[in-house]
């Protein structure tokens, strides 16, 4: 066999020498493809000129990419998507549905959705005792003014923006909470995965409001200079005083559920259009297949209600003069 392979190779190449200018140039082109003990020219039309001469050499494998030459009217034909191959075998198993249909979200999994719980108290507010909780109070109060008189009525847009900054606190305390578990060999009560729940909520909020809202060019410029901003602020604000910061997102969470009580009224009063349910929020909060986006707006506000209670719990752990790890953090809590 390595005689026969070394054989075949010498003699392209000193074939290939003899014409590889005149073969080009005339565009003819001849494939040489070895499988097994079998050798195969293959004569290539191009350009309507019959082939004469010429040699390419390429070895079959099953993992070798596809000829350049494929046909590209083919793969235009083609409407079945090929799912991605990794050398590593990793690959998402098959999910069958209730109603026996494939599961279609990558981003999240059927065990990771739930039934919001909508009888939460949505008139819940912590009354500011201290420096503190009014400082929190009153910066989440003048934060409210220039985002209600830049969206007005645009319910949609405010509720999208709102989410790009409600999911970020989560993500920068359960950062911080998990270095310092590292630092200091602790663990931390489950805080840590609470609180990156939070933040992986608020963005499933956020991917169902894009299916409704498509946010303009300046709303887009918007967003990433607050995310950089609020970003930062909250990172410093975490550092300095986690009790501060927590206090701070349950007043910000007060204002959610205001702001989805102010949606929810313009749908009922049909100043917006009750539509459809996006088909990630029926799935996500296991709503009936008729379910509208008054009942989507119902079910974020509900999770709203749930992190101001987090939040503020969190900041009462502290202000008591204790850590989070030693009070069980609320996994699950929805």
């Amino acid at each position: 066999m390595n005689r026969f392979v070394v054989r075949s190779v010498m003699q392209g190449l000193i074939n290939g020498r003899s014409y590889c200018g005149s073969s080009i140039c005339n565009g003819h082109l001849y494939r040489s493809a070895i499988v097994g003990r079998n050798t195969q020219l293959i004569g290539q039309q191009i350009g309507g000129v019959t082939s004469a001469g010429g040699f390419e050499w390429r070895r079959m494998m099953s993992s070798a990419p596809a000829p350049a030459s494929m046909d590209k009217e083919e793969k235009k034909g083609t409407s079945e998507v090929s799912p991605v191959t990794s050398y590593w075998g990793i690959s998402r198993p098959k999910i069958i549905r209730e109603d026996g249909t494939e599961w279609p979200w990558n981003c999240f999994m059927p065990w990771e959705t739930y039934k919001a719980d909508v009888s939460i108290d949505l008139k819940k507010h912590h009354v500011p005792k201290n420096f503190m909780d009014k400082l929190a109070y009153r910066t989440v109060k003048f934060l409210r003014v220039p985002m209600e008189m830049f969206f007005q009525k645009r319910y949609g847009c405010h509720a999208m923006m709102l989410e790009t900054v409600a999911a970020v606190p989560g993500m920068v305390g359960g950062m911080l909470l998990h270095l310092k578990s590292l630092r200091k060999f602790q663990h931390t009560g489950g805080w840590i995965k609470a609180l990156l729940e939070e933040a992986e909520n608020e963005r499933m909020h956020l991917m169902t409001m894009i299916e409704l809202v498509q946010p303009k060019w300046h709303e887009r410029l918007l967003v990433l200079t607050v995310q950089g901003v609020f970003f930062n602020a909250f990172f410093v604000l975490y550092v300095l005083s986690p009790k501060l910061a927590h206090r701070f997102v349950g007043y910000l969470e007060e204002e959610a559920v205001y702001s989805y009580t102010e949606h929810l009224n313009a749908v009922e009063s049909g100043e917006v259009e009750n539509v459809p349910a996006p088909a990630i929020a029926i799935d996500y909060w296991r709503l009936p297949k008729d379910a509208t986006l008054k009942d989507v707006l119902t079910v974020i506000r509900a999770d709203e209600a749930h992190h101001r209670d987090v939040n503020h719990f969190a900041s009462d752990i502290q202000f008591q003069g204790k850590e989070l790890r030693e009070a069980p953090a609320p996994v699950g809590y929805h």
